[in-house]
């Protein structure tokens, strides 16, 4: 009787992953419509706050918390990680670059995720396709950053790298380390930590003025679409492909943040990054792809028991 691979693409994993490429392409016009009026920090902390609200008091209802502190200090890790640093340095980026530039470069997660998987023995596995993928979409992200070295800041470009670093190793952390917990619960104990650093920060560095609508609007949706909702669809997709290949919803990020950029920013989006974005996503889909595979996700029709199911959160 025929096996089925190991995090094969489902039917469900192909709804998640359009319903995420939408889902966090978005954030980036939203963050740079905030950043505008505000202070990154007080953007973390109300984009923190507003989704723990959210997602608190679900998993007081649904889970229990006593597994989850057993193992803080991961919680703590992944939080810092996946959240707290990257999304003020996000934040601090699109104060100096295009919202467009940011999503394209965060294509790079998939590429730093491989790296990871392999430096640090996890299941995932990197033949010479994967090593041509991680050449070609290195290629690919410096086409995108030198088309922009001369009129975006350099520092903005270096903090994305680390948005990028941040992104790749937070599903690694959740898979590993923190695998076979309720992810609600661990969700809404991350972006709790997180609002309680950030609320005296942004306490300080709250605007002089009442921010606009437009503002306080893009603050809302992103901690209730993009953060709240997002987390939660994302991590029903790592279970469902894995936590390297989970990030391959960043093929479709940037494109959606790329038009929503020009389409209502009027940022500029030219071929070469065009181009160079191309090589990223044929970089990461070489890189990502299960050696000796026919295929990157070979297709299965059967329901799989996930993680997500066993820990009642639905996606």
């Amino acid at each position: 009787m025929p096996t089925t691979p190991a995090h094969a693409l489902t039917r469900r994993a192909v709804l998640l992953f359009g319903v995420m490429a939408l889902v966090w392409g978005i954030p980036y016009l939203f963050i740079r419509v905030a950043v505008d009026e505000m202070a990154p920090s007080v953007l973390v902390f109300g984009r923190t706050g507003i989704a723990a609200l959210i997602l608190v008091p679900i998993a007081l209802t649904r889970t229990d918390y006593r597994a989850v502190l057993a193992r803080w200090r991961w919680v703590v890790a992944f939080a810092v990680i996946e959240m707290g640093i990257p999304w003020v340095l996000l934040g601090t980026a699109e104060k100096q670059i295009p919202s467009s530039l940011a999503g394209l470069l965060v294509a790079g997660v998939p590429l730093v995720a491989t790296v990871l998987a392999v430096g640090t023995g996890g299941r995932d596995r990197i033949g010479r396709t994967g090593i041509v993928g991680l050449l070609v979409g290195l290629v690919g992200v410096a086409a995108v950053v030198g088309v922009n070295l001369d009129t975006s800041n350099v520092p903005a470009l270096l903090a994305m790298a680390v948005v990028v670093a941040g992104y790749a190793t937070g599903p690694a952390i959740m898979s590993r380390r923190l695998g076979g917990l309720s992810t609600i619960s661990v969700m809404a104990l991350s972006l709790s930590l997180c609002a309680l650093v950030y609320a005296p920060i942004a306490l300080v560095q709250r605007p002089a003025v009442i921010p606009s609508p437009a503002a306080l609007g893009s603050v809302l949706i992103l901690a209730v679409v993009c953060t709240a909702s997002a987390f939660l669809l994302f991590w029903a997709l790592i279970d469902q492909v894995g936590p390297v290949r989970a990030t391959v919803v960043t093929y479709l990020n940037p494109a959606v943040a790329a038009l929503l950029g020009v389409a209502v920013l009027s940022e500029t989006f030219t071929p070469v990054m065009g181009f160079g974005f191309g090589l990223v996503i044929l970089g990461s889909v070489l890189a990502t792809r299960p050696p000796g595979a026919g295929s990157p996700w070979p297709l299965r029709r059967s329901r799989s028991q996930s993680t997500v199911e066993q820990t009642e959160v639905s996606a």
